[in-house]
């Protein structure tokens, strides 16, 4: 009987798996890198922590008014003040942040709140972790929002506002 062996020439589907699995985290470290260096994502993240920043601020005023004001529970003046805040940072990212990498409205909208959405829950998470670790918690808050700041530019850089 005789053995038939695979010519060493050809690429085995084991070795082909292999080398795109080794090829991929290479590919991804070296776009990584390349948006490192340029700087205009760099300003793209300021204006994005500058819109952020605005809303922040928003919010707080929302919150404010909606629990001091008209004696809203704070979970749902949390949850209108967030909304308003959303409305606000998507308009102005929209308009000044990423107004190269414009979409349709309705449609960068709805992922603009899907991701603000995960970055208000992992924003609550590092805030509950911050806060049962005896953090105060308005600097627990602080660290939070700082935290999960990335995530959140991240998250609408590459998907909510991305180029078509």
């Amino acid at each position: 009987m005789q053995t038939i062996r695979p010519d060493p020439q050809l690429p085995s589907p084991h070795r082909m798996e292999r080398s795109s699995a080794e090829v991929r985290p290479a590919l991804t470290r070296a776009r990584v890198g390349g948006a490192l260096r340029r700087p205009h994502n760099w300003l793209q993240l300021l204006k994005f922590c500058a819109v952020g920043a605005t809303g922040y601020v928003v919010n707080l005023a929302v919150f404010t008014l909606l629990v001091t004001g008209l004696d809203l529970h704070y979970l749902l003046a949390a949850t209108i003040s967030f909304l308003v805040a959303v409305a606000n940072n998507y308009t102005w990212n929209r308009i000044w942040t990423f107004r190269h990498q414009r979409g349709h409205y309705a449609y960068q909208g709805m992922r603009f709140l899907v991701v603000s959405s995960v970055a208000l829950c992992a924003n609550l998470v590092v805030l509950h972790m911050l806060v049962k670790a005896g953090l105060a918690e308005v600097p627990a808050q602080a660290i939070a929002i700082v935290l999960v700041t990335p995530l959140n530019f991240l998250g609408n850089k590459l998907w909510s506002f991305r180029r078509a």
